[in-house]
């Protein structure tokens, strides 16, 4: 690796910490209502206070500002004539429209959704599309169930201080470093934009680890939905296209990396269709929650999941340099982490049980 490079990928990270630490201190200072719809809103939250929720705006301005420095510092390309990142850029800005919104203003669910499969759409219409079949139509189907799913299970795992933060973070890593096994370090626009918003979490969870101050909203759950939906497809579903392997290697790899957010999305469904509840209402009954119900506290619970989400992406990386060296079925092998966690969470579910006094 060069000094260039080292130099580019330093700044960036540090740049994304910078603007995302500076930016929630000071709209934390001066708004204290954004995202707080209904002060009673705690019967839907886990927190026992309303707290505004501003993570997302400065994962969106290190997204912007990020994308400003690449086109300043390395101005050998004209990203408007990228069509992935144009769609990347569109899909992006309305996710975090329709988020700020929402915490603004609390949208209708339809309308979300509706906002979301749009997301999807312009990601298949600007050719980032999930490509593990040869029928066109079943590949921009699963690409768009992709996206959403993603977009609403990282909002649905919002729902513990540092949760969601950590998770998206680990996953971010676990893209940026399959970017780096497959091309080699490189300066391009897609390593840059990971690394800047890796930096925009960091600085994110400064003020959102327990205790926190700040909530991410569903700016920032939609935005950073978005955008590591956006980058598993690119650096993680597709892997078998690029080193020319099964396509369903990209699939193992993705469901290994999504192990804590498809784990708590799945163990909700299945425990509210058990019910006869719709999984798509708020509630206290995600995995993190059930974990308070097995006597641990919001840190430690934040920690258990760190190190989910830690091995989560080791065991990525390791599979992905496995697949590279010639080894794709390792891959296959090692979902059984994903397997064995959504074994241990879900049953916990079934033995923890919140008490009603």
């Amino acid at each position: 690796m060069t000094l260039e490079i080292t130099l580019a990928f330093l700044g960036f990270m540090i740049v994304g910490i910078m603007m995302s630490y500076i930016s929630n201190g000071l709209l934390l200072r001066f708004s204290q209502s954004l995202g707080i719809r209904n002060k009673n809103d705690v019967t839907i939250r886990w927190a026992n206070e309303s707290k505004p929720s501003l993570g997302g705006i400065g994962f969106f301005i290190a997204f912007f500002f990020g994308m400003i420095a690449y086109s300043v510092i390395f101005n050998t390309e004209n990203l408007f004539q990228n069509r992935p990142f144009v769609g990347l850029l569109t899909a992006g800005t309305i996710s975090f429209i329709m988020g700020l919104a929402d915490d603004a203003y609390n949208t209708k669910p339809f309308m979300k959704l509706l906002i979301q499969i749009l997301c999807g759409v312009i990601l298949v219409l600007t050719h980032n599309l999930i490509e593990i079949t040869s029928i066109h139509w079943i590949n921009v189907v699963l690409t768009i169930i992709w996206v959403v799913g993603i977009m609403n299970s990282l909002n649905m795992l919002d729902n513990m201080d540092g949760i969601t933060g950590t998770i998206s973070l680990f996953i971010l890593i676990s893209c940026l470093v399959s970017n780096i096994v497959l091309f080699g370090w490189n300066t391009d626009i897609w390593a840059l934009t990971m690394l800047i918003q890796i930096g925009a979490l960091i600085g994110f969870l400064f003020y959102n680890i327990h205790p926190s101050k700040v909530f991410m909203g569903d700016a920032g759950s939609q935005f950073i939905g978005l955008f590591v939906a956006f980058f598993s497809i690119h650096e993680l579903w597709n892997i078998g296209n690029n080193i020319r392997l099964n396509p369903l290697t990209g699939g193992a790899i993705t469901l290994i990396a999504f192990t804590p957010a498809i784990t708590d999305t799945l163990t909700v469904v299945i425990n509210r269709l058990r019910k006869g509840k719709s999984p798509m209402i708020g509630g206290k009954d995600h995995t993190t929650h059930h974990l308070v119900y097995a006597g641990l506290n919001d840190r430690q619970v934040w920690i258990v999941f760190l190190g989910i989400g830690f091995m989560a992406m080791l065991v990525t990386i390791l599979s992905v340099i496995f697949a590279k060296s010639g080894n794709p079925w390792i891959a296959f092998f090692l979902t059984s982490y994903f397997f064995a966690v959504f074994f241990v969470l879900y049953r916990n579910t079934l033995i923890h049980k919140k008490q009603i006094p």
